[in-house]
């Protein structure tokens, strides 16, 4: 295009260069080719840069629109994979509070059982003490009446007098 672009500028420019005279009429034709000519060049020359201005600038566009919405897409996916971590969390609290309430009513009937049957042993235990202390207190009095009768040996021992010790010993 250049090769036929040239050539024609330059005849054109020689076909209208021409002198001012007196009676010459309006030159509008001229300065209409001229315009023609000029605009055409600069459509030659500036076409192509403002082409790929425009079309670089309108992809940059569209690439920093799809980096936004993939940002946006990215920001989505964080937050439903966040919203999914807090329900799993919640579910998993939930559990832990339902079991710590079963481990404690566990806990609890086990020392209740505990405790029953520790009083249950210690009930066991003190009528077992009471029962070897009246056997202790038995085997006294016996020691202490027959220490008594023995002693009283000389005299003679009837009925009544070891009734008397008896009733003695036990008052």
């Amino acid at each position: 295009m250049s090769k036929i672009l040239l050539p024609l500028l330059f005849v054109a420019t020689s076909l209208f260069a021409s002198e001012h005279t007196a009676d010459a009429g309006t030159d509008i034709v001229q300065r209409t080719v001229n315009f023609v000519i000029f605009a055409g060049v600069l459509w030659y020359l500036l076409a192509e840069p403002v082409k790929n201005y425009f079309s670089g600038r309108s992809q940059g566009i569209a690439d920093e629109l799809q980096k936004v919405q993939d940002r946006l897409r990215e920001s989505k996916q964080a937050k439903e994979a966040a919203e999914a971590k807090i329900n799993k969390a919640k579910k998993l609290a939930e559990e832990i509070v339902a079991t710590a309430s079963r481990e404690g009513k566990i806990l609890n009937e086990k020392i209740l059982n505990q405790c029953d049957t520790d009083l249950e042993n210690m009930q066991k235990q003190s009528v077992a003490v009471m029962a070897l202390e009246q056997r202790k207190m038995v085997r006294q009095l016996v020691d202490e009446i027959m220490g008594d009768v023995l002693t009283q040996e000389s005299s003679s021992l009837d009925k009544d007098a070891m009734a008397n010790i008896i009733m003695k010993k036990v008052a």
